[in-house]
């Protein structure tokens, strides 16, 4: 990276904000990157972008602050696969629940990249607000919250049509980071410079409570049982837990000098925090809210980190080695230095799964013997994908959510369970295929009943004189509709 990345004064320089003058001070201003001021004399490589076939899997997402782009790490290589152009300056970046979409706060140029991640393009820009810096999206995918430092609102952005919606909400002094609970009822927003924490419903848009935290606060991650909001303060050298029931801090923990960015396992069991003057990362168990274990080395001035959906990496953007490093979870070590763009600062994971192939499922119930000669019934079912049987699939077999047996299909797509024992009546029967990378998930459910006189038949069942060997079956096979992971 040509230029010298230090670590500013914790943004508080945003105090001058306005675009009347054209000094010197206006071009460090729009240079900060998220606790660092990025110095004149920075080199900004022409990006250009990477093209590919549509893809999948699970991929990081990295803002290269200082050559306009983003890199397009795949998690399984830990490779760049794409590098994205997008606006001037882009500082954060959220990915759709469906992985589908990555939405791109590009600070300088006062707008939003919207980028398809199936063929790392981008297919819309979206005016918001002045310098936007933080961008999070709602757990069912049809809001983006965008921070904007420099006009002391948020923008939300309706993903459907890429438009803002609605007046900008006001919140405090300096918006740089924004988190939204998982139910979706709430968004946190850190007000770098007022040093609080803007509470905004979202059900209405508006601001319902004002928390005060440490000093200079920047980064912040909610739990995922939504019960606390961790906030990273970077010149109070702490993070404050913010309980989000009554909206107040019910500690701080001290993390080293300058803590950036901070996010939470998917377990909810560990918070990783970035000191960005330290150049590592403090590990805090959020059942104690104390700092475990050592600080990990990583690149020169860390800013955001992101956590893989199934909790085993940490991925830390280190913006003056322009690197990301990957951190085993495990064992709370570095294993790998990935190379990207100029100054990355923003960093997200999304997971892109690849089309499946519905499935059909059907099931029959008789009345039989088990494994040991006993009264039982005999479940049957089939499982077929464009009419073709799939062979090596698991059945499960429950009844009342009770598991029956856990069986697997045979070359005919078949799979047996005898259950054991004389059922109920009224029991009525499933088969599940759970689905796997390759077949959508199916299910099926039998009700059955012995035969009794017309005055004993069930409303809306068959005529008893239509059921065969006293049982009846009514097979209702089940496609699921197709869907990417959250």
């Amino acid at each position: 990276m040509s230029g010298i990345a230090v670590r500013g004064a914790s943004e508080q320089g945003s105090t001058e904000r306005s675009r009347g003058g054209t000094g010197a001070w206006w071009v460090l201003v729009r240079t900060w990157v998220a606790g660092l001021a990025v110095l004149a004399g920075l080199a900004v490589p022409l990006a250009v972008a990477t093209p590919a076939a549509a893809q999948t899997g699970t991929f990081t997402y990295v803002t290269n602050f200082g050559s306009d782009s983003v890199s397009v790490v795949d998690t399984a290589t830990n490779t760049v696969t794409a590098t994205v152009p997008v606006g001037d300056g882009p500082f954060d970046v959220a990915v759709t629940p469906d992985g589908t979409r990555a939405y791109v706060a590009n600070n300088n140029s006062d707008n939003v990249s919207v980028i398809d991640t199936t063929t790392n393009t981008v297919t819309a820009t979206v005016p918001v607000g002045d310098m936007p810096r933080g961008v999070a999206i709602t757990p069912d995918g049809t809001r983006a919250y965008v921070t904007n430092l420099g006009s002391d609102d948020v923008s939300v952005i309706d993903t459907a049509i890429n438009t803002v919606i609605g007046s900008p909400i006001p919140v405090g002094n300096g918006p740089r980071s924004v988190a939204i609970t998982p139910d979706g009822a709430r968004a946190y927003v850190v007000n770098t410079i007022s040093s609080d924490v803007s509470v905004i419903d979202t059900a209405t848009n508006t601001v319902i409570a004002t928390v005060p935290v440490g000093v200079n606060p920047v980064g912040v991650a909610i739990t995922p049982d939504g019960t606390r909001a961790y906030v990273a303060n970077t010149s109070s050298g702490s993070v404050s837990v913010v309980d989000t029931a009554t909206n107040t801090v019910t500690t701080n923990i001290l993390v080293g000098l300058a803590p950036i960015g901070v996010a939470i396992t998917p377990d909810g069991a560990r918070a990783y925090v970035t000191d960005n003057v330290q150049a590592n990362v403090r590990v805090i168990d959020t059942a104690t809210n104390t700092v475990i274990g050592n600080p990990i080395p990583v690149g020169l001035s860390p800013n955001e980190v992101a956590i893989t959906p199934d909790g085993t990496r940490a991925y830390v953007a280190n913006a003056g080695s322009d690197s990301v490093s990957v951190i085993d979870t495990t064992t709370n070590t570095v294993t790998t230095t990935v190379p990207v763009g100029d100054v990355p600062v923003g960093v997200a994971i999304g997971t892109l799964a690849a089309e499946r192939t519905p499935t059909t499922l059907t099931l029959k119930v008789k009345k039989g013997k088990d494994a040991r000669g006993n009264n039982g019934v005999t479940l049957k079912a089939k499982l077929t994908a464009e009419g073709q049987p799939l062979e090596g699939k698991t059945i499960d077999f429950t009844t009342d959510s009770t598991l029956l047996c856990t069986e697997t299909t045979n070359s005919n797509g078949k799979a047996t369970c005898k259950a054991p024992g004389k059922q109920d009546k009224k029991t009525c029967y499933t088969a599940t295929f759970a689905g796997d990378d390759t077949y959508e998930p199916s299910t099926a459910t039998v009700c059955k009943k012995y035969h009794y006189s017309k005055a004993d038949t069930w409303p809306g069942l068959l005529d008893p004189t239509d059921v065969h060997d006293g049982v009846t079956d009514m097979v209702q096979p089940a496609m699921a509709s197709a869907g990417l992971p959250d």
